[in-house]
């Protein structure tokens, strides 16, 4: 679950904080490259942009999700979305640093693909595993991780851990954490029981 849902939780929770930063942020850098300010509909359109893209990337990583976990299997499915959070958690961080509001527009998009992919192979990797009996409570371990990972990005939120003007790009590479964690510990779990005699056609391996 902390590289599935969660990844989900976190990146539509964290985004809600900073708004006000991220639009200064534009405001100074437009003023700094064209020597004017930007109109107040065109600061609403950009924030409006950055929050509503990361359901493009959801749509185009959810779209490739069946396709990853068929070709790679569900685990290597998995390793490959924190690929995108890695990425989004780059962009974003130092979106700053460079100047670029646009990195952060490339980041939102990349932690929706992200999301997409780790959301729906998480449901499909968690479901496959579990024994019969324990299916059900397994299944809504997305859902309980969706939950937490809302309520670790508010946490993170807030103006006494990262919610600050200088501490907002650092919130919004938080991906990192969890994307870090599920890179060093997925690769010791065991693959997918139907993958391996559906897919791969290894009946001894499935057993």
């Amino acid at each position: 679950g902390i590289g599935g849902g969660f990844q989900y939780g976190l990146q539509v929770s964290i985004i809600n904080s900073p708004a006000e930063y991220i639009k200064s942020f534009i405001r100074e850098t437009w003023l700094k490259r064209y020597g004017s300010s930007p109109s107040e509909d065109m600061i609403t359109l950009m924030w409006s942009f950055i929050v509503s893209v990361y359901s493009i990337g959801g749509l185009l990583g959810s779209s490739s999700a069946g396709y990853l976990a068929v070709r790679f299997g569900r685990k290597r499915a998995m390793l490959f979305a924190n690929i995108p959070a890695l990425l989004s958690a780059a962009l974003m961080g130092l979106s700053r640093l460079c100047g670029s509001f646009e990195m952060i527009i490339a980041g939102r998009l990349s932690s929706g693909v992200c999301g997409g992919l780790a959301l729906n192979i998480h449901l499909m990797y968690a479901g496959e595993c579990a024994p019969r009996k324990l299916r059900g409570l397994i299944a809504i371990t997305a859902s309980t991780a969706i939950a937490f990972g809302k309520f670790v990005g508010f946490v993170l939120g807030l103006r006494e851990v990262l919610g600050t003007e200088a501490l907002w790009p650092l919130l919004m590479a938080a991906s990192t954490v969890p994307a870090l964690i599920q890179l060093l510990t997925l690769p010791f779990f065991p693959d997918s029981p139907r993958y391996l005699l559906i897919d791969k056609k290894d009946k001894e391996g499935c057993i």
